[in-house]
C-alpha cells in the first residue's frame, strides 16, 4: 500500500532540504512532489486561491498513489488554498499519511531564505505577506518540527515513523 509524507511550513523553513534528503534515505520508489517546482517552474504561476497548481498537484498525488511506494509532498501548501488537495490525500491514502509542520520562527526563515539562489527575487516584505503562523491542517495530524532539530535528525525521525506504519 502506498504511503504519503507531507512536509509543510513557511518559506525558508527547510522543507525542500529535508524532502530531498528523505527521498535519498528512502531510495527507489520514493516520489518527490515539490509545490514550488509545480507552481513556479512547471506552470510559471503565482500563488493564489484558484491556481492551476492545485489540479496538477492532485494529479501527481494520484500518480504517486498508483505507482509509488512512498510519495513526499512538500511546500508551503497553505490551508484554504490547498484544502481540496488535502481532502483528496485523506480520502486516497486513508491512514497511510505522515504529516509534519515546520514551526520555524520568522527571523530564522528570513535568514535561511537569504541563502537561497533566488533570494533576490523575493524580499522580506513579500515573505511577511506570505507568513502564516501555525497554519495547521484540520483533519490530518501534523508533528511539529522545530528550529533546533537538524536535517539528519528530522530525516531519521520521519524514516522511523514511515517504517512503523
Amino acid at each position: 500500500m502506498s504511503k504519503m509524507i507531507i512536509l509543510r511550513g513557511n518559506s525558508g523553513s527547510g522543507k525542500s532540504t529535508v524532502a530531498k534528503a528523505l527521498q535519498k534515505r528512502i531510495g527507489n520508489g520514493a516520489f518527490l512532489i515539490s509545490q514550488d517546482n509545480v507552481r513556479r517552474e512547471m506552470l510559471w504561476e503565482k500563488s493564489g486561491q484558484h491556481n492551476q497548481a492545485v489540479s496538477l498537484l492532485q494529479n501527481l498525488v494520484n500518480y504517486g498513489y498508483q505507482n509509488c511506494e512512498v510519495s513526499i509532498l512538500e511546500g508551503i501548501l497553505s490551508t484554504g488554498t490547498y484544502d481540496d488537495l488535502f481532502s483528496l490525500i485523506e480520502k486516497t491514502y486513508n491512514r497511510q499519511i505522515l504529516a509534519y509542520y515546520f514551526d520555524i520562527p520568522f527571523e530564522e526563515t528570513l535568514r535561511r531564505h537569504s541563502q537561497k539562489l533566488y533570494a533576490h527575487e523575493v524580499g522580506e516584505i513579500q515573505l511577511r505577506k506570505w507568513w502564516r503562523e501555525k497554519d495547521l491542517l484540520k483533519n490530518i495530524n501534523e508533528k511539529m518540527i522545530y528550529k533546533e532539530t537538524n536535517v539528519d535528525d528530522i530525516v531519521e525521525l520521519i524514516y522511523q515513523d514511515l517504517v512503523s506504519i
